[in-house]
């Protein structure tokens, strides 16, 4: 016969262990990048809406200043709009994502059920993005001269 040393392997529980931690932790750093893409993506799409908002209520932003609305108004109803926004998606993603881990709980056969923890911080990071990202048009609706935004068609 052949001679071949690897006819058995001795592996202990330890070094089990220490690769499904590996393994664990590597897959929480490529779901922890998908969902930093996922928000800066979300991020972008709050901007780009509030962007068109605030085009397409250039005159409405004329009217509320030349009545006497201060720069912090207009950046309020902006940055409210923003967060409002925000918040409408992180409650529909919280329910279908809560409601997706409950059915493939109950398919694999285990409890997955989202704590009430990880609800109110998807929640307030969804608003916080949307704040985060919704500054900025409501900076730039802010800062519209009213002469120019009465005359803009």
């Amino acid at each position: 016969m052949f001679q071949n040393s690897d006819y058995y392997n001795v592996s202990d529980m330890q070094s089990i262990v220490d690769s499904m931690n590996e393994m664990t932790s590597m897959m929480t750093m490529v779901l922890v990048g998908i969902a930093g893409i996922s928000l800066l993506v979300g991020g972008i799409g709050i901007m780009n809406i509030m962007l068109v908002s605030v085009t397409e209520r250039t005159r409405e932003i004329g009217i509320r200043k030349s009545l006497g609305a201060k720069r912090r108004d207009i950046m309020r109803q902006f940055v409210i709009e923003a967060g409002t926004t925000s918040a409408l998606g992180g409650v529909i993603g919280i329910v279908f994502g809560s409601t997706v881990a409950v059915i493939a709980g109950k398919i694999i056969g285990i409890n997955a059920s989202p704590s009430v923890s990880a609800i109110g911080l998807s929640f307030g990071v969804s608003v916080f993005i949307g704040v985060f990202f919704g500054f900025m048009p409501a900076n730039k609706a802010a800062k519209l001269n009213p002469i120019d935004a009465l005359r803009y068609d």
